[in-house]
Parts: C-alpha cells; structure tokens; sequence
C-alpha cells in the first residue's frame, strides 16, 4: 500500500510502530487474561494507526485480508480465526468506586480510566448519552444533539484512543459537517481534558495565532491541564499558522516565543509543582523550562479537521510534512445509509406525524436515499456543466430540521382550514334541522294571534268614542290658546316700537346721570351758602324746579339777563331738601308734560347754558344743568311713546281675560284625556298582545326566511366545502410524501439549474413510489410554499417570472439557512433590494470599512443585511452566524461574532450575493449557506424585455396590465377575506345559527362581494387575453434582446475581461427602442427595433473585444437568431463546429481518392449523416474530376459547387460543405454566411471613436481598455483632452502607488478632473476600492472621467467590469479597416499642410505601408519572423519625417529616395526591428514603393489597390470604402499560399472557440483508466522503447576508430554528450514516474508536473530546456528516436553520407566544423576567409552514393514560401496549396574568398522550426532565380528543418 498522488498520505515510518506499542501497553495486565484478548488489542491498534488513514473500503480489505493471512501464517489458523472477530478498546466504561467514607477528599473519586474491550453497543450507547447530558449541562451554550450510530461511534472511540496517549495528536480528515468538531469535543470531555480552539478576527493575522500557542502552552505547562487543541482548516488564515502546528508536531514546541521575563514567570510557578511531583531533580531553570516543554508534551492534544476536497489539503500536507508524520490520521468515510437512517430516526422518532409506524420507518429510508440521489447528482453535475455543488452530513440536518419545520407549518394550516370548514358545515347541519322546529311553532302562533285580533278590535270602539268628545274640547281649548296667541304679539309689536324710540334718549339719560352722579351732598351745601350765587346757577335751579313742579312766585323779566327772574328762595327750599338728589336721580321722567317743557325752553335756549359754561361758572354742580336738558330731550321723544304705552295696558288686561278663559278650556281637557288615557290604556294592553303574537309569528317567519336564505345562500359552498374537507383529510395522509419533496427541493436543489431539478424531482418521487409513501403527483413545491399573492407580488418587485426564478425565490424565503446567490447579473440582487427595501435593508459587502459595524447594527436592530458581490470564501467572523449558533439567553438569542457576543432581534435576516458566475464553494460553506443558481434564464430575461419594450412602445397597454395584475391580487385576496370571515363568523356563532342576523347580513354582503370580484376576475382573464395578445406581437424583440444577452455572457468564458452587467444591456436595449426608426405598421416597426438593436449591440460589444474575438462574435451571433428563428438547427450547428473530429478513420468508409486529406474525409463523412447531404458519398465517388478541380480553385466558394449543390444549397449549408471540404476557406463563406444573415454592415471593421464613447461615459462608468500588443491609448486620451481643454492626470499603477492614486482619484472627483490609471493588473486590491469608491461617492463632478488600462487577469474584478465601458484600441484587421482608422485621426489641416504636390501621394503612401507591416503579422513566422508592435507613434513620427523633408526641400534637386527609404526603413520602423532578415524585408517594402515610381500617374500597390486620386478627408474615406473587403496575401508580398495556413489557424481558432464557449453536456460516461494509469502506461512503453544509453569507453573506442579528434568527430561527441543528458534525465524521469504512481516514492512536484504534461500530450518544460521544442510529446519522443539513430550509425558505422540537418543539437556547429575541416585540408586558407557555398543538387537522400570529396551533403530541410524548379533548381512560385515542399539534397561546401556574394542570388535563412526565432536560426543557403531576390524576401522564404 503505496502512496499515489491521490493517496499521498499512505506514508508509514517508525512513529507508527511506537504509536501501536503504546497503544499495546496502555491497558492492564487483568485485561489482558487470554491470548485471545492479546490477538484483539493487537488487531485494534494496528488498524488504527494504519489502516484508519486509508481512503476507500478496498484498500480497507486488502489490509484486513494482508493482517489475517500473516496471523494464519505466523501464529496459526485458531488465532487466525480469533482476529477476525473485530473488537474495539476503550477506558470509558468503568465507572468512579462507591465512597466508602474513608477517602480523604470525597469530592475526588476520579473514574478508572482502564482501557479494555467493548462489551456490547448498547452498553456504549448508553455510556456516550450518559456524557453528552453531562456535556450538555455543563457547558451550557454549547449544547449538541448527537446520534450514536456506529460509524460515530467508532470515530469517538478513535479519537478517544488517541487523546488518552501523552501527546497523542490526531488528523481528522472529511467534508465539512462529517462530526469532527463535534465527536472531538466530547472525546475530550469524556478525557477530562478541556477544548480549545483559536476565535478568528477580521484582523487576527500570525502574531494573534502566536500569542493564543503562548497562553495555550503556558497554561498546559504549568497547570497540567489536559488540553485539545482543535484546529481546522477553516482557521487557516495564513499559512504560516500551519508552520507553527508542523514545528509543534515535528517536536519543536518553539520555545522561543517567551521572553525571558515569560520563562522566569514560569520558572516561579512551577518550581514548587517540581519539587513536589520531581523531587530528585534539581529546579535549575534549565531543568524547570525543559520539564515545562515535557508537561506541554504530555498534556497538549492537537487534533486537525482538515477536508479533502480540493488541492488545498494535498499541497498543504506535501509542504508540512509534520501534519501527516505527527498525526495518527483518521479518514472520514461518508456516512453510511444507515447512517443515516439513524439520524433521521434520532430526531423524528418522537416526532408526530400522521401515518403508521410502518411509513414513518419507511419515511428515514427515504430521506437517506435522497442524501445519497443529490450526492451522486452532485458528480454527475460536475461532468456535465462543470459546477461544483456539494452536499454533507450537516445538508442532511437542515434538510431534516426543514421537514420538521415545514411539515408542522403545513399541518397546522391544512388542520386549521380543516376545522374551520367542518365547523361550518357543522353549523349549517343546525341550522336545517331548526327550520323543521320553526314550522311546528309557528303554527301555534298564528291560533294564538286570531283571538288577540277580536279582543283588540272590540277595545278599539270604546276608544274611539272616547277620543271624539276628548277632540272637541282639544278645539275649543286650541281657539282660546290662538286668541291668546295673538293679544301676546300685538303687545311684543307694541312694545318694540316703544322701546325703540325711547333707545333713541338713552344716551342723554345716561349721560345726565353720570352728571347728576358727580354732585354730592356737600357740593349743594356749598351752592346754598353762597350769598350771591352766580346767574347761571339760578337759572339751573329755577329749571329744575319747573321739572319738580316746584310752586313758583310770579314771572318777570330779570333786567340784568334776558330771562326770568330767578327764584333763588324757592330754590334754596328745594335744595335744602335731604331727597333732594334721590328725587334727581329717581325723578319720574313720564310726567313731564308740555307745559313744563314749554317753561323750561327760555332757559334751555340762552347762549350760556351750555356744560362748558356751567362747569366753569357752577363747579360740581353743573351736572344739573345737563339733566335738566335730558329731561328736556326725553320728553320729546316719550311723547310719542305715551299712547303705546296706554294701548299696553289695555292689551294686557284683554289677555289676562283670555288666559283665565283658557285655564279653564285646559281643566275640561285634561278631565277627557284622563278618561281616555284608561280606553287607550285598555286598548294598548290588547294590541301589545296582538304585536306581540304578531312579533313572534314574524320572528319565526324571519328565522326560516334566513336559515333558507343561509342554506340556500351557502349551498354551492357546503358543496366546495364538503369536497375541500374531504380533499384536506387526503392531504394530510400525503403530507408525508409532500414534505419530503418539498424540503428536498429547499435543501438541496438551490445549485442546480432547471433541468437536474427536474430530474431530482423525478428521482425523489420515484423513491417515495418504492417506499409506497403517500405523495401528490402533480405537486408543485412553489405553490406549496408560497401563496399566489407572495409570487404577484414578487413580480411586481421585479422577480422575472419563470418558473426557475420563483423556485429560487422560494428558496430565499423559505430555506432554513441564509441565501447564498449565484447572481451574475445581478437579478436576485435587485429583487432582494426591492422586497426588503422596506424594512430597512442594510447593503454592505466583505471589504467595506464599515463592514462589522454593519453586520452588528442589523443584528442588534432586527433588519436584513445584504453582503454583495463576494468571492468564494467568506469571513470567518460570519461562520457562527450561517450556522445559526444562537445562543438563547431569557428571551433574548446571542451569537458569537469573532471574540464578541452580539444579540439576535427578531426580524434579522442575511443574505449574500456573488458575481461570480461559477464560483466553486467549499463543502463547508456548502452546507452553512442555501446556495441557490439565480443566473438570469433566456425565458426570464424574455418577459422583462418584453415589459420593458411595451413600456415604451404601448405604455399604457403596460399601465393597464399592471394595474390588472394588482386588482387581481387584490380580488383574489378580497375573495380570500371574505371566504375567511365568513368562515371564522360561523365558526364564532353562539347558540342557533338562525338567530343570528349579523351572519345573514355578512353572508348577503359576501354573496354581493363575490359576485362583483367573480365579475372583475372575469373581465380581468378577458382583458388579461386581450393585453398579452397585443404584449405578444412585440416577442420577437423581447426574444431577440434575450439572445443578443446570453451571446454577450458567454463571451465572458472566450476573455474574462469581456464582461457584460445585465444593467448595461438593458439601457442599451432602451436605447434600441426609443432611438430606432418609428412607424405605425407595427410589422416594420418591429423590423426597425429588431435591426436598431442587434447592431447596436453588436457595435457596443464590439468595441470591447480583441480583433481575433470580433469575427467570432459575429459569427455566433448570426448563427445564434438563425438557431432560433428555425433557420439553422442545433445538429447543424455542431456540425459546423465538430466537423468529423470525433470519427476515427479505422471506423470508417476508406477515402475514395489519395489526393483527399483524412481529415477532409472524416469531415465529409460527417456531413453525409445530415438528411440533406445522405447522398453526397455516392456523389462524390462518382464525380471524382469535377470535385478535384474545384478542390483545386483559388476560391473554391466562388466557384460552382459540383453535382447540382450549387443550386440546391443555400449560404448556410454551403457553408457546411465548404467547412468539409476546403477548411481554409471556412471564414471566407462564413462571411457570406453573415453578410446573408445580418448585412453588409455587420462585415464593416469597427473603428474605435474615443469621442462617440466619451459622450456616451457619465462620471460614475469607468472607461477600461483593454491592452494587447501596442495598443495603449494613453496619448489618444490626452489628445482628446487637450483638445476639451480638460485637465487629464496619468498614474502608472504598481507597488506603493495606491495612496497617489486614491489622493489623485479624491481630487479628481471633486474638481472635475480626468484621471488615467495605467496598468491596473498590477493593483488589483485596488480595483475593488476603486469600484466602491465610483459606487459610493455621493456627489461626483459630472466633468470627472475615469480612464483604466489593463491587460487580461483573471483576478480582475467583476463588478468593476461590468460598470464600466470597455474597449479595446487594437490595429484593425484588413487594408481597408486599417486605412479607414489610420485616415479617422488625420484631420483636413493635416491634408492641405504642404503644397508639394507629392504630400498627399506620400502620406497615403505611408499609411499604406503602416498597415503593410501591421497586417503581415497576421500570417505568423512568414509574415515577420518577431511580431513587433508597429504602433501609430511610428505612423505619426514618419509623416513628421515627410512633412519635414518637403518643408526643406531643394526644388532643383527633387524628392531624396535614398533618404525617405532609409528613415523609413532604418529609423522610424527599422527602429523597432532586430532581425536582420526582417530588417531586409522592410527595406525591401521601403526601396520598392518610395520611389521615383510612385509619383508616376497609375501607379499601384498591387493590383487594386491604387494611389487616390483626392482632395478632401471625406473623399479619402470614400476612396478607402471602396477598397476591397477581403485582402490577398500577394499585397502583402506573400504568396496566395501563406493565407491558407492563415485561414486554416483562424477557422480552427474560431470554430473551436465558439465550442468551447457552449455549454458542456458531455457526460461521465463509464468509467475508464484513471490519470495515473494512463500516464503509467504511456511512460512504460517510452521506457521500453527509450535507445540504451552511450558507454564512454565505447564512444572514446568508436572516435579512436572514426580519425581521432577531427572537426567533424568533436562536433559528433558534443552532440552525443548533449544526447546523453537527455537520455539520462528522461530515464531518471520516467522511472521515478512509474514508481510514484505505484507509491514507491512519494509524488513530487516536478513528477507531477510530468504527469500532468504527459496526460495532455504535452513536453514538459524540464525535458525542453535541454533538448527541443515539439507541438506534441509523440511528434518530440519520435524525434528523439531518429536523432539517437543518425548519432549510432555516425559513431559505429562511419561518416554517412547525406547528413539529416534537423537532428543536431548544434546546426550551427556541423557548418562550423564542416568549414574548419575544409579549411585545414587547403594550406594557406584561413578561417576568417573561408565562407560557406551551396548547390542544390536534384537528387534525394535514396540517389547519394558516395560522400562528396570535401564538404557535406545534407537533406531533410524544407521550402516555405516558394517552390524549386527541380529542372533548373531555381526558385519558382509555390505550387496552389502546397504549402512546404521538401527539398532535395543539398551541397555544402567552403571556397577561400573575401568578396560578396552575387546580388542576383536569394540568400534564404534556415531555420530548426516554424517559429522564425534566432533562438532557431542556422545560416543561409543561396539560390538561382529568374526573379529579383526582393520579390523573395517579400514573399517570405525560408527553409526550415522541421515542419511540426
């Protein structure tokens, strides 16, 4: 058992011998009682230290048969017998001693830990639960839930064994989810050993790893503590943590890592553990620190988890030794269906579930069989599409915890309609049978109520009597109240009036009582004391006595003032008076009369008699004279008054008669009422009888009315009801089934693409239909999860609505891990952005600043986290997280992030997304996440096409179907509602369901409801027809976008710079729609977006791609709208890519003609199965001349194809048949092919225009080219810029350039500045920052350009790509793209810049040439032996030159040729060359067109291509339009033939591209040889046929033999010392191979590399290095054959004749030696002098006799780019299609001369291969021709020795 490349670990040593002693002597000596037991141990420890490493149960048996056939063998058939009962060892079982009350500390009694014998498993069993409780308890939040089935069981009592051992360490080697982690922590509890394992950090880096090994150690040194070290391989953020654990296991326990002032901390703490447990030896600090090392050995435990999957494992065992050579390694197998089933029975045991014991049983089988379905769909998945998809033990966990979760969700859905429905009909069961009760009551009722209608009826004539007389007296009482009535508003209309005019006073009233209010008593004494008051106080007095009616003496004139004579006596009475201010103040103001006021009005009327006047004569008591003018004033207002008020009073009188006469009225009322209140009181009695009988008649009536109207109303839902209840209870039996299917669908079918779900679908129920398990047929997991609503309602949201991305949004909302979306396009991205909008969604990925504080705020704040766009593996810090290791403390859940605990709200969800669109997740990351394939589908992107071109086309066609779709949903959920309420209303009825009346109104209201929304769902369906026939008329665009997309993704896996975001595509698309060329026809308006689209798109694209790319990328793109428009079929397609490669030429009919290739044959023969071609083999045996000479034309497509295929094929199969048969034709059909499909248009070389693409940039899209051999746009950026007057800055990027980058980018972006960042592959780190920072940037100013130059890395970011505008700045392909870009940046001011009339001549004469030398390149070696990068630079600095030249030009003189040829070809493009061959080739361009030719009327290039003829840019570019699409090779200077190598290479190239672009169904087929096996064989048979190596003595014997030391004889030992070297090392390799693959040896990384090399046909680098180049090993080992032969015939049979050039290591060398031997047989020759001569003879190697006299002959060389005239031995034009010609032998010989070599002679250089490197070159030979030697050089001809 020796290790291989895939068993590299099945190394064994002495470790392993000591490792099964110790086990051997681990247990005691009454264990060990019998041999038997003896035979037992042995048997258990060997396999455990050897055979538990191993991979596969095969090489298990072998070992197990080996062991058992040396038992027999070495100690005899018994024990032999013995050994093969199979016992396990363990020191768990014992249990602690029963206290005896002795002990000196109880609390002390350790467990015996004797390691012996299992007894029985369940004893083990019930051992192992016994110490996960224990575990569970004691390490409370870390709490597991195993399941002891065996195969766990004997991987604990691995572990245990290991970790028992002092400084046992152990290597647990499976997939994620195995129970390493988990049986290694209670292996080490049940040790009484504690875990511990390292807590990764976002920043936790090697000096974190270094210091947790420091604490670790020191605490397992000083303390004793048993401790294991659990280590995986998820922990491994650096490498170098692995270099530490190898030096740890190696035996260093880097002691080093403590500084001293650590070792005397330790030193301190350990010197009296020392001397307690080591008294004998001396605690010197040396002897402390080295039993501190001892104990860390003793007590540390390190056990690795590390998972097989991937190369990481393997290089990572292969570069740290330690890890396998220090580690006992246990191999985790699967887990086995029992396995399985065990663990399933664990957690759904006590599970309910409705169905017998028997399905239960049936149930855990099933569940295992579907792990083991996806586990094989996961291989198979792989061979087909080549996507990773995993699953583990732990997948199968979640899928149990789902179907536990799902099952008990659907139940209690499905048992709560259930009971609902039958409560309802329950109800309506009542309400039947109490209409029969009704009826019977309501009979007795209506008896009843006859007799209370008689009784009222006779009451009622008494009544009436009695209300009649009542009446009478009401009228007479209601005419006393009228009268009455109307006396009270004569006297309201009188008393109005009155007091409306006495209003009118009011204010001169008020205003003589606010004066009368300011006299006082004490202002009246002062007035009667005076002597002689003044006259006006006399007069006032005298006024107001007339008002008092005061008696007065006689009047007479006072002779002093016009008045009467005061009556100062009388007033002085008055005033005297104690009343005399009350009388002023209460005076009745209505006696007034004429007379008074006649007496007051001399006094009123005098000048003086005025306040003012009064005020200042009379002082405080001239408030009188104001009163006595009010009473003046009132009176005259009152006087009108008096007879109302008279009037009054009279009134008054009259109504206080009418109210006694109506008092009484009233009395004589109130008497009758009295008397008829007792009738009425009668009557009322019997009618209430009456109402009441009546009432419960109508009652009962009612009652039945609405339980009829009830049963009847609810009648079609008793019956939909009755069939639901019954269709509930079936459902509930196969709920089993349907669980399982649905959580099988969640938990695993997320990686998966449409088809494998199916298939798995399909698989799943097969296996339910094996097990007899219940399950619906036509189950569709979507619907079952998700309720219609939630799928409209991810449609409005943006979710595309095939059925593939419904499945995954399922899976998104309902698996039991968080999502994980492969989400190229971003679709899924955008859909969750949109449903979690609302709640907060909180967008970050892994390298933002602000990561974790964005993960712990959504944590603590219950919302989701989008983790965007990540790679293939995640941060450690979120494993507990996908885990779900939540931790529940009271009400709250906590979750370890890192070294922190976090609390989980409610409402918290996470989802991540990558951009990669094949990303290859691990196991681990496997089964934490629900990885679901959101990859956009054609179907999916259709419909959104189609919404969004009917949004701009027929936007309210699209309005109104949105708004269809939400009353839909709303109906329906208004359907839903109503059916609910009413169920949840007849479920609530208390009592007699016909004596509830609001249910009647809620069932008459639903009725209402349901008949509306059953009308409105109605009239939707119709008009939903009505709008998707109109919506499906623009399919064709919606399906032709879908195309042109998916064409643009896959190029991705042609370049993977060439990516492509679904956002980009979508504007391009609306662009198309709104820009193309509108009309009312909707036919041709269709046409216009459909035309519009696809060249936009294949412009854009275009732009982004390399030359070699943009032919491809046209050629699928027709074949791709071909394909689905029906034109093209998919086997048709295949044969044009595939041809006959796949038939092998033994298999098939022998070719009819030997002229016709093989591969021409098979290609042929291919075609034939096609229906259209059935007949083309009889065809061509019958027709052999006319196929031959169309084989035979130039251009065999423009020819007639024979026997009637000319006019019965078209383009497309023409090009089938062309592809078979002329293969170097195959791309000139294709483009007729396209221009037939698509346009001329399409067949235009596109030319990059930075400005058009410059408009169509915003500051945010970064502006990428991509780079390729010169084609760096750097000075056509600045250019532009100049031109803008834009500030541009450039910034080469590499090390240590980001800072200036970012403070450059920061600036830029703030002032509007333009920012080149060259070569970003060399900062890729980078990149990401530069995506976030275009991202995230709030305010960009809109001036601000970003420009990135790159070349290809597959590192580089997606996302930064697919923001981003690409384009590519290469050379286009062809003279006329060439010409046209060349002439797209010469402006009409550069045209008309000189006025020598040669100027333009010239400039388009150098253009030309700059596009000569650019497009030879094309043909490879014969084009240009170094393909140099001829740049514009080179073009602008010529037509400097010219311009420069003209400027200074001598008129007399004229144009200097000599000089124009030699800047050119020396300077300005021989600049840049370094071959002198290609050197001579570009002279020879420059001496054959600058000349004095060129300036002569009609000159030409070459046949069409002539000088213009032209004044203006535009007249250029018309000219250059009009060149010819196609170029030959002779403009070039090459021969026809150089194309078709050509053609054949870029046909290939493309046809093979596009293949390997599709996607891959080929499957795994049956399995065959493996790698190593194959490679095994290959090298054996090399070995076998490798030459025997050259014996020194034999070789020293043959040159003794050969002449001694001759020239000659010391070029043939170095070329045998070389031989040897290669002899030598291919043996060694070769060997070596064979026994590292047997596992002789351990497997290497050079041997590798040889595997790998030889597996695919390939030389390794190793063996190149020191011998030659070949395109195959076969071609390279053959070669190796005939040099070695050519080499032993020299040495042993003599000098040959004709010499095989090609097998010498040193060409150069024989010529050399061939020289120095002809020098020395001429005396008086020199070397220096001496110069090689040749003759091409016309013999072949089979003619050659004899050697020649002197020199060599040499054969085996062949002509590229000629042909030899076998006559004459000239050079000639290469014959059609005969692209090598082999040469005769040639003559090489030496002549003694100083002069040149003729100038009429070609001198050809030979080359060792094809590649026309230096490296390769030999020397020259010479040759005759009829033509000019330039005419040679220009057609590129050489000879080469080797072909391949």
């Amino acid at each position: 058992m020796l290790p291989t490349p895939a068993k590299f670990h099945y190394v064994f040593n002495l470790r392993d011998l000591s490792r099964i002693w110790l086990g051997m002597i681990g247990t005691q000596a009454a264990v060990i009682s019998q041999p038997s037991a003896a035979i037992h141990l042995w048997r258990h420890e060997i396999s455990r230290v050897i055979s538990d490493r191993f991979v596969s149960d095969e090489d298990k048996k072998w070992f197990d048969s080996q062991m058992l056939s040396i038992v027999q063998e070495e100690l005899g058939e018994k024990l032999e017998k013995t050994a093969r009962d199979v016992k396990y060892f363990v020191d768990f079982m014992q249990d602690a001693p029963e206290p005896t009350g002795e002990e000196e500390d109880e609390g002390n009694q350790e467990t015996p830990k004797i390691y012996e014998a299992i007894g029985s498993w369940d004893d083990v069993i019930e051992r192992l639960t016994g110490f996960l409780e224990q575990y569970n308890e004691i390490l409370r939040g870390a709490t597991m839930d195993l399941v002891f089935f065996p195969d766990a069981i004997i991987n604990l009592i691995k572990i245990s064994r290991i970790i028992r051992n002092p400084g046992g360490n152990m290597m647990l080697v499976g997939v994620g989810g195995s129970g390493k982690q988990s049986l290694t922590k209670l292996a080490s509890f049940i040790a009484g050993y504690r875990t511990f394992q390292i807590t990764l950090t976002r920043t936790y880096n090697a000096t974190n790893f270094l210091d947790d090994l420091k604490a670790l150690f020191r605490t397992t040194g000083t303390t004793g503590t048993g401790t294991t070290f659990l280590f995986t391989d998820q922990d491994i953020k650096e490498e170098s943590f692995l270099e530490s654990i190898n030096n740890v296991l190696a035996g260093g326990l880097l002691s080093a890592l403590y500084t001293r002032e650590e070792q005397s901390e330790i030193i301190s703490e350990l010197v009296p553990i020392m001397k307690r447990e080591c008294p004998k030896v001396a605690p010197t600090p040396d002897n402390v620190m080295s039993w501190f090392l001892e104990r860390i050995k003793t007590n540390l435990h390190i056990v690795l988890c590390f998972s097989p999957v991937g190369e990481k494992f393997r290089s990572r065992a292969l570069k740290f030794p330690g890890l396998i050579s220090g580690c006992t390694i246990n191999w985790f197998q699967p887990w086995p269906k029992d396995a399985l089933v065990s663990v399933a029975n664990h957690f759904l045991d006590s599970y309910q579930i409705q169905c017998s014991q028997e399905s239960k049983k049936a149930l855990y089988h099933t569940m295992a069989s579907v792990q083991e379905s996806v586990s094989k769909a996961c291989v198979t998945y792989y061979q087909r599409f080549r996507r990773s998809a995993h699953v583990t033990p732990k997948s199968f966990l979640n899928f149990i915890g789902s179907y536990k979760k799902v099952y008990e969700k659907q139940e209690k859905d499905i048992g709560l309609l259930a009971a609902r429905m039958n409560a309802g009909l329950d109800k309506l069961d009542e309400a039947s049978k109490a209409v029969e009760e009704l009826k019977k009551d309501l009979a007795v009722m209506e008896k009843d109520l006859e007799i209370a209608n008689l009784k009222a009826e006779e009451v009622l004539v008494t009544v009436t009597e009695r209300a009649r007389e009542s009446e009478s007296v009401k009228k007479l009482v209601q005419q006393n109240k009228e009268r009455a009535e109307k006396i009270v508003k004569e006297i309201g209309r009188d008393k109005g009036i009155a007091e409306a005019a006495l209003e009118a006073a009011k204010p001169a009233l008020e205003e003589a009582e606010e004066a009368l209010n300011t006299i006082k008593p004490s202002n009246i004494a002062t007035v009667r004391k005076l002597g002689k008051p003044p006259h006006l106080i006399m007069r006032i007095m005298d006024a107001t006595m007339i008002l008092f009616r005061t008696k007065l003496p006689l009047i007479s004139m006072d002779q002093t003032v016009p008045c009467p004579k005061p009556s100062w006596a009388e007033a002085l009475k008055v005033m005297s008076s104690a009343t005399f201010l009350g009388q002023l103040l209460h005076f009745p103001k209505d006696s007034i009369n004429d007379e008074m006021v006649e007496l007051l009005e001399p006094y009123i009327t005098m000048e003086d008699f005025n306040m003012g006047t009064a005020k200042r004569v009379c002082g405080d008591v001239a408030g009188l004279l104001c009163w006595t003018k009010a009473m003046s004033f009132f009176f005259g207002v009152n006087k009108e008054v008096l007879p109302l008020k008279v009037n009054l009073a009279f009134q008054e009188a009259r109504l206080k008669a009418a109210m006694k006469e109506l008092e009484t009225a009233q009395n004589m009322l109130s008497k009758k009422e009295t008397e008829l209140k007792k009738v009425q009181l009668m009557y009322a009695t019997a009618v209430k009888e009456k109402q009441k009988l009546t009432q419960q008649a109508g009652l009962c009536r009612k009652k039945m009315s609405a339980a009829s109207t009830l049963i009847n109303g609810l009648g079609g839902e008793k019956h939909r009801w009755t069939n639901q209840s019954k269709e509930f209870k079936e459902q509930l039996v196969r709920l089993i089934g349907d669980t399982l299917l649905a959580c099988s669908f969640l938990s695993y079918s997320g990686p998966f693409n449409q088809e494998f779900r199916s298939q798995l679908m399909d698989m799943w129920k097969s296996l339910l239909k094996a097990k007899k398990l219940p399950f619906t047929e036509t189950l569709n997991v979507v619907t079952m999860l998700i309720n219609e609503n939630d799928a409209s309602e991810w449609a409005l949201q943006g979710l595309p609505s095939d059925n593939l991305s419904l499945q995954n949004a399922s899976i998104v909302t309902k698996a039991r891990s968080y999502p994980l979306l492969i989400d190229p396009q971003g679709q899924g991205k955008n859909w969750v952005i949109a449903k979690e909008g609302a709640h907060d969604l909180q967008v970050t990925n892994l390298n933002h600043k602000y990561f974790k504080t964005h993960l712990e705020d959504s944590l603590s704040l219950g919302r989701s986290l989008l983790i965007e766009d990540v790679g293939e593996e995640l941060d450690p810090v979120l494993d507990n997280l996908l885990e779900k290791n939540f931790v529940k403390q009271g009400k709250a859940l906590k979750v370890m992030l890192g070294d922190q605990e976090k609390d989980v709200m409610s409402g918290f969800n996470l989802i991540i997304t990558t951009k990669m669109p094949n990303p290859s997740y691990s196991p681990e990351i496997s089964a934490r996440c629900a990885i679901i394939d959101f990859t956009v589908t054609m179907k999916g992107l259709e419909d959104q096409l189609l919404g969004r071109v009917i949004r701009m086309e027929k936007a309210d066609l699209e309005a109104e179907r949105i708004k269809l779709c939400e009353d839909v949903i709303e109906n329906k959920a208004t359907m839903k509602e109503l059916e609910d309420s009413l169920l949840a209303k007849l479920n609530s009825v208390e009592g007699s369901l016909v004596d509830d009346e609001e249910l009647i109104n809620v069932l008459q209201d639903t009725k209402t409801t349901a008949s509306e929304v059953g009308k409105k769902l109605q009239v939707a369906a119709e008009t939903e027809k009505k709008i998707n026939a109109a919506r499906e008329e623009f399919r064709g665009v919606a399906t032709r976008g879908s195309i042109l997309y998916f064409l643009i993704v896959e190029l991705s896996k042609v370049n993977t710079m060439y990516q492509t975001a679904l956002r980009q595509f979508l504007v391009l698309f609306d662009i198309s729609v709104t820009k193309s060329k509108p009309t009312h026809v909707i036919e041709k308006r269709i046409g216009n977006i459909l035309d519009f689209l696809t060249k936009s798109v294949w412009k854009y694209t275009n732009r982004g791609l390399y030359e070699k790319h943009k032919f491809l990328f046209t050629l699928l793109l027709a074949l791709k709208i071909d394909m689905n428009s029906g034109h093209v079929t998919f086997a048709e397609f295949n044969l044009l890519l595939k041809g006959g490669a796949s038939l092998d030429l033994n298999s098939v009919k022998p070719k009819p003609f030997h002229w016709m290739l093989d591969v021409v044959w098979l290609n042929i023969v291919e075609l034939s199965k096609h229906e259209l071609f059935s007949a083309l083999l009889d065809r061509i045996c019958g027709h052999e001349r006319e196929w031959k000479h169309w084989f035979n034309t130039e251009a065999p497509e423009e020819e007639d194809i024979p026997v009637g295929y000319q006019s019965s094929l078209d383009v497309f199969r023409k090009l089938l048949l062309i592809r078979s048969w002329c293969p170097d034709r195959t791309m000139a059909q294709a483009r007729k092919y396209i221009y037939d499909s698509l346009g001329a248009d399409f067949l235009e070389a596109s030319v990059l225009d930075l400005e058009i693409m410059l408009d169509e940039s915003e500051s945010r899209v970064p502006l990428v080219c991509l780079l390729s051999t010169g084609s760096d746009p750097s000075g056509q950026i600045e250019a532009m810029a100049k031109s803008r007057g834009q500030d541009c800055r450039s910034l080469a990027l590499g090390q240590g350039q980001e800072e200036i980058a970012r403070k450059m980018m920061t600036e830029g972006i703030a002032n509007g500045q333009w920012l080149m960042l060259q070569n970003c592959h060399l900062c890729l780190n980078y990149c990401d920052e530069i995506m976030q920072t275009m991202v995230e940037t709030d305010e960009i100013n809109p001036g601000f350009r970003l420009w990135i130059t790159t070349e290809v890395n597959k590192q580089f970011p997606i996302g930064l790509l697919q923001m981003s505008l690409k384009y590519t700045n290469e050379p286009p392909q062809g003279i006329r793209a060439s010409l046209k870009r060349t002439y797209a940046d010469i402006t009409q001011d550069t045209l008309d810049y000189s006025n020598h009339p040669a100027w333009p001549t010239m400039l388009y004469a150098v253009a030309f040439l700059h596009t000569i030398v650019q497009e030879r390149r094309k043909f490879g070696a014969i084009g240009w032996n170094i393909p140099y990068e001829f740049n514009r630079a080179d073009f602008t600095a010529s037509t400097q030159f010219v311009m420069n030249h003209l400027d200074d030009l001598d008129p007399k003189r004229g144009i200097s040729w000599q000089t124009i040829q030699f800047m050119l070809g020396e300077v300005q493009y021989g600049g840049r060359v370094t071959d002198d061959f290609d050197k001579r080739l570009l002279n020879t361009f420059t001496s054959v067109w600058f000349n004095d030719t060129l300036l002569i009327q009609g000159f030409k290039f070459h046949e069409g291509y002539t000088l213009p003829e032209c004044k203006t840019i535009e007249e250029y570019n018309e000219f250059i339009a009009n060149l010819p699409v196609q170029d030959i090779p002779e403009i070039f200077g090459l021969h026809a033939n150089a194309d078709i190598t050509y053609q054949i290479n870029t046909a290939k190239g493309v046809l093979d591209q596009i293949l390997e672009v599709q996607p891959k169904e080929g499957g795994g087929g049956e399995a065959g040889e493996s790698r190593e096996e194959v490679v095994a064989r290959v090298a054996e048979d090399m070995l076998g046929k490798l030459p025997n190596d050259y014996s020194p003595h034999e070789v020293k014997e043959a040159m003794v033999n050969l002449g001694g030391m001759l020239p000659m004889n010391i070029f043939l030992n170095q070329e045998i010392d070389r031989m040897q070297r290669i002899l030598t090392l291919l043996r060694n390799t070769l060997t070596d191979l064979g026994m590292a693959i047997e596992g002789t040896i351990i497997m290497s990384d050079d041997l590798k590399i040889v595997l790998d090399c030889m597996f695919d046909a390939k030389v390794p680098d190793k063996w190149t290095k020191i011998s030659w180049g070949s395109s195959t090993i076969g071609f390279w080992f053959t070669e190796l054959l005939e040099r070695d032969a050519q080499f032993k015939n020299w040495l042993f049979k003599g000098r040959p004749k004709v010499f095989w050039m090609t097998g010498f290591f040193n060409p150069q060398g024989f010529l050399t030696a061939m020289k120095q031997e002809v020098t020395r047989s001429h005396k008086g020759w020199a070397l220096d002098s001496v110069v090689c001569q040749n003759l091409v003879t016309k013999f072949n190697k089979e003619d050659i006799r004899d050697k020649p006299p002197e020199g060599v002959y040499i054969h085996g060389l062949f002509l590229e780019g000629a042909s030899l005239d076998k006559r004459t031995g000239k050079l000639v034009e290469s014959r059609a299609k005969i692209l090598y010609e082999q040469m005769p032998v040639i003559y090489i010989y030496a002549i003694n001369t100083v002069s040149g070599k003729d100038s009429k002679l070609y001198s050809s250089p030979i080359y060792r291969k094809p590649g026309r490197k230096e490296i390769n070159f030999i020397g020259t030979i010479d040759f005759e021709s009829d033509i000019s030697p330039k005419h040679w050089a220009m057609r590129g001809v050489a000879l080469l020795c080797d072909i391949k």
